[in-house]
C-alpha cells in the first residue's frame, strides 16, 4: 500500500508540473507487482496499462483544474483535439491487448527511451509566432496522440506539449492545455481497457476489465493530492533539475520492466 501511495504522489506531482500522466513510472512498477502475484506476463502488462490509464483520469482532472484556474488552458484548441484523442485511445487500447506482450513491452520501453531522452536534453522553450492550424489538423493529431497514449498508458504530455509549442503557444499554456487533453485521453483509454478485458476470466476479482480497482484507488488518492502541488510548483520554481530527474526515472524503470517480462 505504501508503495502505491508513494507511486501516486510522484506521478501526480509529475502530472501537475509537466502535463504528463505518470504512466512511465506507474506501468513498470505495477507490472512488477502483478508478476509477483503470479499473473502471466501478458495479463500483468495489460493490467498495468489499464490501471495506469485509469489513474490518469483522476490525476489529469486534478492537474488541469489547477492549470485552468491559473488561465493556462486554451479551450478552443482542446475542443478540436479531444474528439480525436478519444477515437485514438479506443483504437490504441484495442491494439494493445491484441499484440504480443513482448512487442508491446519493447514498444513501451522504446517510447520511454524517446520521451526520457527528449525531456532530459530538451532546451528551454522559446516564444514563437503563433501558427493557426486548421481544425481538422487538430482532430487528426488527436487521433495519433490518443493511439500512442493508450498503447503506452500516458496522459499524452510528451506528445501534446511539443505539438502545442510548435504552434507558438506559450510553454505554460502548452502544459496546461496538455493536462486538460490528458483527461479525455484517460477516459477513452480506460474505457477501452475495461471493454477489452471485461470477458477475460483469468483476471483478479478486484478487476474491472484490465483495471485493478485496488491499485487504482491507492494511486489515485495520492496523485489527486499531489497534482495541484506540481501545478503550483511549475509557476514558481525553475524546473530544469526536476525535469531531468523525471526523465531518468521512467527510462530506468521501463528497461527493468522489459527484462522482467522477458524473464517471466
Amino acid at each position: 500500500m505504501l508503495t502505491l501511495l508513494a507511486l501516486g504522489s510522484v506521478a501526480g506531482f509529475a502530472a501537475g508540473m509537466f502535463g504528463i500522466g505518470g504512466g512511465g513510472m506507474i506501468v513498470p512498477i505495477l507490472t512488477t507487482i502483478f508478476l509477483s502475484k503470479g499473473f502471466s506476463p501478458d495479463l500483468a502488462l495489460h493490467m498495468a496499462l489499464g490501471t495506469s490509464m485509469a489513474t490518469i483520469v483522476v490525476t489529469s482532472f486534478s492537474s488541469f483544474r489547477t492549470h485552468n484556474k491559473a488561465g493556462f488552458v486554451i479551450w478552443d484548441i482542446f475542443w478540436y483535439i479531444a474528439p480525436g484523442v478519444i477515437v485514438g485511445t479506443l483504437l490504441g487500447s484495442s491494439i494493445a491487448v491484441r499484440i504480443n506482450y513482448v512487442y508491446l513491452a519493447l514498444f513501451f520501453s522504446a517510447f520511454m527511451f524517446y520521451s526520457s531522452t527528449r525531456m532530459f536534453f530538451s532546451k528551454t522553450y522559446t516564444e514563437k509566432a503563433v501558427k493557426t492550424l486548421k481544425n481538422y489538423v487538430h482532430f487528426i493529431a488527436g487521433i495519433f496522440i490518443g493511439t500512442i497514449s493508450a498503447l503506452v498508458s500516458i496522459g499524452g504530455g510528451v506528445l501534446n506539449v511539443p505539438y502545442l509549442n510548435f504552434q507558438g503557444i506559450n510553454i505554460k499554456k502548452a502544459i496546461g492545455t496538455s493536462a486538460a487533453i490528458g483527461f479525455p485521453i484517460a477516459i477513452g483509454g480506460t474505457l477501452g481497457y475495461i471493454i477489452n478485458g471485461i470477458n477475460v476470466t483469468s483476471l483478479d476479482e478486484l478487476n474491472l476489465g484490465y483495471v485493478n480497482l485496488g491499485c487504482f484507488f491507492f494511486i489515485s488518492f495520492a496523485s489527486f493530492l499531489a497534482a495541484p502541488l506540481g501545478a503550483k510548483t511549475v509557476r514558481k520554481v525553475p524546473s530544469k533539475l526536476i525535469k531531468k530527474l523525471f526523465a531518468i526515472i521512467p527510462f530506468t524503470l521501463s528497461i527493468r520492466m522489459f527484462f522482467e517480462i522477458l524473464g517471466a
